[in-house]
Parts: structure tokens; sequence; C-alpha cells
């Protein structure tokens, strides 16, 4: 493709551009064979890039693959890249297995870190692995994953990774090189092709910059809510005595603030032509009771009202969504133009609401950040409902990161000569300097959150013994830290390898059958390696394996009460408790952090009854879990399934039990193949 041509999107239905400079250094590189990094804003168009490093691999008679940081982004990269390379296009996530041998595979960046351990041999032929929003890598939780995946791809390999704007581009690129012995060149764009005016709304009033918001907004206080604290205690211990009583005067809209409402900004975003637009919030029912506020106001004129009626029961009879409550009542507000997104819905209606905005007939979607990562769906404007998330019991600011990954959505290219970003501020929840620091700082610097897994350690064993020590110095963690951080975080790895061998996963000098069986159960490693040494899974049935599994990977949230387990369910549960006491009483003395995972059983009774086939919609009143909550957990139990029908350790009974309990779950709507195989 020279300079010349037009790009296509990754969709095909946005209008074509031509390609900017630093897309054509990135392709001129790829074409020299040189592993890169490209830091560039979001929606600037890095999947072009891509596409070069993808067709060359192809030209040379090798393999691709496309890692992503989540389910949905790799499911849609396989439909964008089938629409493009068809047959020659597979995916592997886990619960989905479609054409995995393609020279093109898209995989989560799990199942790509696994391949390099469980079978090497498959990433021989492979002249490419892309790492798509490879700043994912400090992520308090999932970055490990990132990180081991770079560090244990072999030097044949050469590396794309794609990223937000980082300002710490080069110190990521200069720790692959060294890792790979090859230098990975850096590609960096500042500008978005599409630019973004930032606007606020704050004491219910539209304002264009962060100088009025201070002066309108904030009435000039950098910490609103400090100083009506100073305003309710002098007013409560001050005023004057009028007949031997303090006089009292009561707060109003100058010292509460007034509501930012939310009929304002969209009225304001309709008379101002800037539909459609994307709403983050943070939280689902958020999202939802938003929506429900507007859904009197009709966006649609009645061609598109028309239009999209027709369009919305074809897809929901399409993906059978025909008996699903939240599809049935999403109607009304998708006839208004109207709809709302969030992990806790149906896979399949959240597919259905994804489609029916790429055709441009949805004008407002309440959407929760996920929506942001990686998946293409801009829109003319974007609206933060706030500037503070929840993270775990507490509140905290966004990143400047998170801000422009989501504000990123705004302005189609081609279509919009600037994108429109507002934040909703509240002065008595954030401070004046710290919504400044948000908007307007640097993109905070990728740092690493290395922390091996004990299957990690247990398959690094395998191959290097003892030597597996030397590992960590090549880590981005060992690269970036001080000489004391660096002496500390290999002290844990010792600890944690000392562990698996108090406990019987290593003996002799080589992994145990034990250590053998827990090596390919990445994250539930520890706990399903007690209970294979116990015997227990020779007498489980299908139902028990699953819902052992279910509980492994389910986390109830934060106030949730346990339910009273019994039967099968209460024995199944006792059985795992002493295991799990021995090994966090291990971890404690050996001051390992996090504890190995304890089992959950909330969901035994809908993963029994749907196992025994019944309708998903008949599982809501036995389990207060959200649909897509309950699918999500569904399919990472059909993953483990998986894994232990394949794995040669397991032996054959529980080969046969996980291989016929995975074809008794995966059906209906939790089939994600069947999702993705409809057209």
């Amino acid at each position: 493709m020279s300079s010349t041509e037009n790009a296509p999107s990754a969709h095909g239905s946005e209008p074509a551009f031509q390609l900017d400079p630093f897309q054509q250094e990135a392709i001129r590189l790829i074409g020299e064979g040189c592993s890169l990094l490209v830091s560039a804003p979001t929606g600037a168009g890095k999947t072009v890039i891509a596409e070069r490093a993808i067709e060359q691999a192809m030209a040379r008679g090798e393999r691709a693959v496309y890692t992503a940081p989540i389910k949905a982004l790799s499911n849609q990269k396989y439909r964008d890249f089938q629409a493009r390379y068809g047959e020659r296009v597979g995916i592997l996530t886990g619960d989905v297995s479609i054409n995995a041998g393609a020279p093109l595979v898209i995989m989560t960046t799990e199942i790509y870190r696994n391949t390099l351990f469980e079978d090497p041999k498959r990433v021989a032929d492979i002249g490419w692995v892309i790492f798509d929003e490879v700043h994912y890598l400090d992520d308090p939780e999932r970055g490990t994953v990132w990180e081991e995946a770079i560090l244990f791809s072999p030097r044949h390999v050469r590396i794309l990774a794609l990223s937000a704007t980082i300002p710490n581009a080069h110190e990521l690129a200069a720790w692959i090189g060294t890792i790979h012995g090859s230098p990975v060149r850096v590609v960096t764009e500042e500008q978005r092709p599409v630019p973004l005016v930032q606007l606020y709304q704050s004491q219910n009033q539209m304002l264009k910059d962060h100088h009025e918001l201070k002066s309108r907004g904030y009435q000039g206080h950098e910490d609103w809510a400090r100083w009506r604290q100073t305003q309710s205690h002098r007013h409560r211990g001050g005023g004057r005595f009028r007949g031997g009583h303090r006089r009292q005067r009561s707060f109003g809209a100058e010292e509460y603030g007034r509501p930012n409402r939310v009929d304002g900004m969209l009225r304001h975003l309709i008379d101002t032509q800037q539909l459609p637009c994307l709403f983050f919030v943070f939280g689902r029912r958020r999202a939802e009771q938003l929506a429900w506020e507007l859904v009197q106001n009709d966006l649609l004129d009645s061609r598109e009202r028309s239009e999209i009626h027709s369009l919305y029961k074809e897809l929901c009879t399409r993906y059978q969504l025909g008996s699903d409550h939240t599809a049935y009542e999403m109607e009304d507000l998708v006839l208004h133009g109207i709809a709302y997104h969030h992990a806790g819905m149906l896979p399949t209606l959240k597919e259905v609401i994804e489609r029916l905005f790429t055709s441009r007939l949805i004008k407002l979607i309440f959407t929760t950040e996920t929506f942001a990562l990686g998946i293409n769906m801009p829109a003319r404007s974007v609206v933060f409902d706030e500037l503070i998330k929840h993270e775990g019991p507490h509140m905290r600011p966004l990143t400047t990161r998170e801000y422009y990954q989501m504000a990123g959505r705004a302005g189609r290219r081609g279509i919009d000569e600037v994108g429109y970003v507002y934040a909703r501020v509240n002065p008595n929840r954030i401070a004046y300097p710290q919504v400044v620091r948000i908007i307007q700082g640097r993109p905070e610097p990728v740092m690493s959150r290395f922390n091996l897994t004990y299957a990690t350690i247990l398959n690094l064993y395998r191959q290097h013994r003892e030597q597996l020590l030397e590992i960590y110095p090549r880590s981005f963690h060992a690269f970036q830290s001080s000489e004391h951080a660096r002496h500390a975080s290999r002290r844990v790895l010792e600890r944690k390898l000392n562990l698996l061998k108090e406990l019987g996963y290593i003996g002799g000098g080589r992994l145990t059958p034990k250590g053998d069986f827990a090596s390919g159960l990445f994250g539930y490693e520890m706990a399903l390696g007690e209970l294979y040494e116990l015997g227990l899974f020779d007498r489980l049935t299908e139902e028990q394996l699953a819902s052992l599994l279910a509980a492994l990977v389910f986390e109830p949230r934060k106030g949730d009460k346990p339910p009273r387990y019994a039967g099968w369910v209460k024995q199944l549960a006792e059985s795992c408790h002493e295991p799990l006491r021995r090994i966090h009483r291990r971890e404690s003395m050996a001051e390992i952090h996090p504890y190995t995972k304890q089992p959950f059983f909330n969901l035994a009774p809908a993963l029994e009854a749907w196992m025994r086939g019944a309708p998903f919609e008949k599982l809501e009143k036995l389990t207060t879990v959200d649909d897509g909550e309950l699918v999500r957990a569904f399919r990472m139990v059909i993953q483990l399934l998986r894994e232990l029908s394949e794995t040669p350790f397991a032996g054959p009974r529980l080969q046969a039990t996980a291989r016929k309990a995975r074809e008794r779950i995966n059906r209906g709507v939790v089939d994600a193949e069947a999702q993705l195989r409809t057209a």
C-alpha cells in the first residue's frame, strides 16, 4: 500500500483516508523486517499498520498472531479480518476455536502465552505477533500475562506492539529489543486525525473551557468540597444571636451546587448537532437508569424508526433473543434512538446493540468503559458522566490514559472535522486541580506488573530447572526497577518456587504428577492440583466437576450474602476447605500475595439446571448474577473443561467427564462459537 493509496477502515463502512506520515513510517519499517512499537492516540489508525504486518507474513508463507486484551475485541477483530482475508483467518480464545491453524489467528493474550508453554511447535512458523493495546501490560490483574507473552516469545518472531499514547514508549521498546536480541523501532504520533474539543457541564451549565469551569463551575475555588466544609462549620458555629437563639443559615445552590441534568446535556447535543454520542458511565445500573430517564426523547425520524425497528427485530431473531426480557424491554429505547451497553447483558444482545450503533441508527448509547477498549465504535461526541470511578471499595479519579482511551472515540475520520468531549463535573466530588490533571496532564507511563503465576513457574521449571530464577532479571519489572526492588522480587520468586517444592509439585529435580497436572491450569493451578492429589476428580459427576470449576472462576460482589449450601454442593465445598486452608497458611508464612483464590459455589444451582436443559431465562430464579456475568462464567468453565479434556496428565476418566460436561454447557446463548458464526 503506497502513501497515496486509500486506507480502508477495519469495518469497511467508514470513508477511505490517506495514510498519515506515522503510518507510512511504520509500514516502511515493517517492509524492512523490523520489530516496532507504535504509540498513537485512540482512533489514529493503527489497524492499517497491523494489516501490513499480517500481509507480509502471509506473502512469506508465515503465520501471524493477533492478540487482544478482551474476548469482545478478539471477536470483533476476527470478524473484521475475516471480511478482509476470508478463510485465512481463525480465532482461539479458550471458549472458541475456529480454524485455529489458519495463517492469521486471533487470540487473547492469555491463550498466546499458554501456547508458548504448552505447544511451542505451534509458534515455530509464526512471523509476526501483534500485541494490540500493549499498554494493558500495566493492568494490575492481567498485566503480567502481557509481559510473560512478550518475554517468552521466540527470538525469530517479529513483534508489532500497538499502544495508546504513552510517554515511555522508548523504554518499553528498549526492553523488548534487549530480550529479543534485535532493536525495536519506535513510531510515535501525538496528533489525532480528528482533533478533540474539550467542553464541560458543571452547575448545570455548558462551559467552553477549563477557565470557565473554574470561574463558573467551581466559583473560583480550587477545592469546592473543602470550601463547603468550611462554610458549613462557619454557619453552624457562627451567626449572631437574636432573642437568645443563634441564627442558622440554610445552604442554597451557592454552597451545594446545582446538579448536572442529563436532559439538559441531551438538549445541548441535539441543538448543536453533536449526535451520535457515546455516554460513558462507571456502573451498569447507572447506564440503564440514564437511558430510561431519556426515553421520552425521540432522536429518530419516521424513516429511521421504521428502519431500526426492522433491523432490531431481524437481529434479535438471528441471535435467538425472542425470549430475553432485557431485549424485549430494550426495544422501547431502541425505537427512540437510545440504548445502553454493559458487561451484565447477554453477549448476543450487546452485539445487537453494537450493530445498531455502527448502522448509525442509535444516536445515544450509555456504556461502561470496556466499550472503549479497541472496539471500533466512533461517534461525533463523547460524554463522561463523571471523572471518578470505583476501584475495589474506594473511588479514585480517572488516569489521563483512561480518559483519552474513551475520549478518543469522539470524531469519525472522514466524517467529522472535530470530535466533542464533555466532562460532567460535580465540584462536590472532585477538586479542580484533579480535573486539570486528568484532561491536560501527560498520559501515565506503562509500569510492569510482573508476578509469575505458579503454573508459569512450573512450566519454566520443566524447561530450565533451577535456572528459571535467571528469568526474572530479563523481565520489564527488572528493567524498570531499582536494585532493592529487583532483589525483593527475586526473593518472591524464590519463595514461590520453594512453596511448590514443599507442597509436592516439584520433587527430585522434576515436576511430580501433581505438578504436571497443575502446569496447564493457569490461574487455578493450586486449588485443582491439591484436589487432584486427593483423588477427588475420580468421584465427580459432570455437574459436580463443572460446578467446582465455576466456583473457582466466580467472584461474588462485595456485600453479596453467601448462599447456604446443601447436598453435594455442601460436600464439595467442604472438600475444598482444608486444602485451600493449607495453601493459604503456607502462602502467609512465605509472604506471598495475593493468596490462591478460594471457591464460591454461588452458581452451582444455576449451572446444574442449565446442564439439565433448563432455558436460560429460568436461571434468574436460581441466581442474583447478571445475565452477561453468568454467561461469562459459564464460558470460562468451558475453557477450563477444554483444558482438562486435552491435557495428557488428567487421565482418561477425567478427560471424558470434562468433555461431556463441556458439551452439555456449550449451547444456546453460552455457545460463543455459534455467536461468531452468526452472520
